[in-house]
């Protein structure tokens, strides 16, 4: 349909090249500043038969908003005024014009995104929210989507620079609520708290990690699977015809974290997803160096929601000479605690007792298998021993915060002998304040632990610490 508004002259200034979007209510265009001779875009608001109050509302936060900023990469404010149109009363927006194309633009011309395009992509991105989460109040856009997002052209290995556009249902914190609730954004890329009101920052990162989704399969978020709530995109990787996009599994776990439905499992901030990726690039660099040792016995499965480590008993890994050892310290103890016993005048059958704790003890050490399971909300490490399975920790993953391995310290014994010592290394996970150390009893090699610090730090997108 033609627009009347086309040639015409906004404000004796601005002179209308041509319409590039038109919603109810709502035209944008492209327009010559004829004072600046510059580019610009114009943003109209009308008040027609589809116009709310909310629509102004929004309107006039966007110019607000974008008054108060200053990067390269979003538009810049210019100009706000009311007009009367052939069409009724309106009002108008002035903001720079950044030539590029949209992401949306690319998808639908046919062009494919290789990961490490991806990546950069959304570094640039996260670099824009970095800046406006950061402000004071904090600004959300509320409204990441493929036509949001452009695209400059390509230089050497880099995709292009990214922009982020339309401020049009932006939110800062300090809007607070009046007891309404208006819903804004777009389906499939909108977080599962936006439909009822709720915006944070963390629902700019599930946006953006829709988008790159969306990138990647050449599906919308709305067309793909679901459990959950979670988007099932890996299957789409493979169904595309026209590309064979193959995602490392550091990259596509950093999706479904940046997509978790719960504010409680999805990253938190765009600082916290930037050193999130860039652990991510770190590990892809350092795969030939975190392969299992060869003659390990440890299990290491992987589904798309859950790590699983299981640790073999002891008495199936270790030698006669260590076995021997570990049955002679309890015996040892056993003999100890029986002379104890005896001169306290007890009785034989508390004696048998106690033999059988020390018995139950060795026996419980040599043949259990230690279970570390770690799913997108949880973290559990369990021991199961003759089919039954005890589970003595149990938290949260959003709780885990740093996965490090303390080497081997030795010691001087504190008596006439001066001998030396040393405190076996740990790997440990640290859960709040709380260090949890994998291999209590000290069964692994220092080959193993290396091993499983990388599996643990990638899998939870945390960065590894290995003190030397």
């Amino acid at each position: 349909m033609k627009d009347t508004h086309n040639n015409r002259i906004f404000a004796n200034r601005y002179h209308i090249q041509s319409l590039l979007s038109r919603q109810p209510g709502r035209r944008t265009f492209l327009a010559l500043d004829l004072q600046t001779e510059q580019t610009v875009v114009l943003k109209l608001l009308l008040f027609g038969v589809d116009f709310t109050w909310d629509d102004l509302k929004l309107f006039e936060r966007e110019a607000e908003v974008l008054k108060s900023l200053d990067l390269p990469a979003i538009p810049k404010y210019l100009d706000y005024f009311d007009v009367d149109t052939e069409s009724g009363k309106g009002f108008v927006l002035v903001q720079t014009y950044i030539e590029a194309k949209s992401l949306q633009y690319w998808l639908d011309a046919g062009r494919t995104f290789s990961e490490a395009e991806l990546v950069a992509i959304a570094t640039s991105v996260l670099t824009i929210l970095n800046y406006l989460h950061g402000r004071q109040p904090a600004v959300v856009h509320r409204d990441i989507k493929p036509s949001n997002v452009l695209l400059g052209d390509r230089s050497g290995s880099s995709p292009g620079e990214a922009y982020l556009v339309d401020f049009g249902s932006v939110k800062t914190a300090a809007a607070g609520e009046d007891g309404t609730i208006t819903v804004v954004g777009t389906y499939g890329y909108m977080p599962p708290e936006q439909f009822g009101g709720q915006t944070v920052p963390a629902s700019d990162l599930y946006a953006l990690g829709a988008t790159l989704i969306c990138l990647a399969t050449g599906k919308q978020p709305s067309q793909l699977p679901q459990k959950n709530m979670q988007i099932l995109f890996t299957d789409a990787l493979s169904e595309q015809s026209h590309q064979q996009i193959n995602l490392t599994p550091h990259f596509t776990n950093w999706l479904r974290w940046m997509t978790a439905p719960s504010l409680d499992s999805r990253l938190k901030s765009a600082n916290e997803a930037l050193l999130a990726l860039d652990r991510s690039a770190q590990t892809r660099q350092e795969t030939s160096l975190t392969s299992k040792p060869f003659d390990s016995r440890i299990k290491v499965n992987k589904t798309g929601k859950t790590l699983e480590i299981i640790i073999p008993p002891v008495g199936l890994r270790s030698g006669f000479c260590e076995i021997f050892l570990i049955i002679f310290f309890y015996l040892s103890m056993a003999f100890v605690q029986m002379l104890l016993w005896v001169f306290a005048f007890l009785t034989l059958p508390l004696l048998a007792i106690l033999s059988w704790q020390i018995l139950r003890d060795i026996i419980f050490d040599l043949t259990r298998t230690r279970i570390i399971r770690v799913t997108t909300s949880s973290i559990s490490i369990s021991s199961k021993f003759i089919g039954l399975k005890f589970s003595p920790f149990i938290a949260a993953r959003k709780h885990i915060s740093k996965i490090e391995i303390i080497p081997i310290t030795s010691y001087i014994c504190k008596d006439s002998t001066g001998s030396t010592g040393y405190h076996p290394s740990q790997l440990n996970i640290w859960v709040g304040t709380k260090k949890v150390d994998i291999d209590s009893k000290n069964r692994l090699t220092d080959m193993e632990k290396d091993w499983l610090l990388n599996e643990l730090s990638d899998w939870l997108n945390l960065p590894s610490n290995k003190a030397t």
